[in-house]
């Protein structure tokens, strides 16, 4: 009797319903899916974690962190890239501090410059942004350069006097002189992109005295050029736009060839105002926007001379300054 009611004992009613764990062994299977799960999930959370935008929360002054840097938005640009490689140099040398404009400019050329759309103020190389921005400048932005250049105007003409020719000759020019894209148009440069004409130096010591007495003279990056410009009459500049608007444009008027003023008809068109150059005054320009230069004078008229000399915008900070000497040096 015993037996028969051990039989209908809990193991008895429920051993029909279980399985024969007498010849069970583990199988391998389920711990290798395991592993793979958590193998995917781990290669899941490097992907989140390489891929992310994280930003740091604290970072060195003026440092740009990883939202306001996308290099990826340089990728598809190489001159923006080669300019970021040149301002991350020059940080590594010296400081990112003040250079947060800078590198918005860079980041940003290809809206700042608008592409193929047109506008009244789109520099050709390079736009910095948040500079105040008009087609001419007061005299007294750069006063003590304009004044250096103001009261060294009898040697500059009477420098000019020793290298001009006939330029209504059509002959070759002489040795020093460029012919410029247009004709009627020749330049004499003592700065050219940044680099020093020697000889050109030497013919024109006392120019070139003056132009060591400035304090702004753009004279050590691919934007600077100071040299005398000549425009024969009936030559008209079409439409054009500099390269950057980090620097002013100093026209000084000269004597002309044929006689003790401008002559009539010579006319500078710079964002839509037109203006005209005075002997011995200087007229600043923003070039980066729109503008067109023209002689309408007659042949007797003689050409129009000025000595057209770049300095730094004068909210171009110190430290932007040198920046864009080193990213700009000429031959970089």
């Amino acid at each position: 009797m015993p037996s028969i009611m051990a039989d209908w004992g809990l193991h008895g009613l429920l051993s029909p319903l279980l399985p024969d764990t007498s010849s069970w062994r583990p199988r391998p299977e389920p711990a290798i899916a395991v592993l793979g799960s958590l193998a995917l999930l781990f290669i899941w959370y490097c992907y989140r974690v390489g891929s992310g935008q994280a930003t740091p929360t604290s970072h060195q002054q003026g440092v740009p962190t990883e939202e306001r840097c996308p290099r990826r938005a340089l990728w598809g640009d190489a001159v923006n890239q080669r300019l970021y490689r040149s301002l991350r140099d020059y940080a590594k040398r010296y400081s990112w501090s003040g250079m947060n404009r800078l590198h918005k400019g860079i980041r940003d050329q290809a809206h700042y410059q608008l592409g193929e759309r047109l506008a009244i103020q789109k520099p050709s190389a390079f736009y910095l942004p948040d500079l105040p921005s008009a087609p001419y400048f007061p005299r007294e932005s750069q006063r003590h350069d304009v004044e250096i250049l103001e009261l060294s105007f009898p040697a500059i003409l009477r420098e000019f006097e020793g290298i001009a020719w006939d330029f209504a000759s059509g002959a070759p020019p002489p040795r020093g002189w460029t012919a410029n894209g247009n004709p009627g148009w020749h330049s004499y440069y003592l700065y050219r992109q940044g680099e020093c004409i020697a000889q050109n130096c030497r013919s024109c010591p006392w120019t070139y005295r003056a132009l060591s007495a400035l304090r702004t003279f753009v004279n050590a990056n691919r934007f600077g050029n100071a040299c005398f410009s000549v425009l024969q009459p009936g030559t008209v500049l079409p439409g054009t736009y500099g390269p950057t608007n980090t620097r002013v444009r100093c026209h000084l008027g000269e004597q002309m060839m044929a006689g003790l003023k401008v002559p009539p008809g010579c006319e500078l068109v710079v964002g839509g105002e037109p203006q005209c150059w005075s002997e011995g005054y200087c007229l600043l320009v923003d070039d980066s926007f729109l503008h067109t230069t023209a002689h309408n004078g007659f042949p007797a008229d003689g050409p129009r001379v000025v000595f057209i000399v770049d300095l730094w915008h004068p909210n171009v900070a110190g430290p932007e300054r040198q920046a864009l000497d080193y990213i700009f040096a000429p031959g970089r």
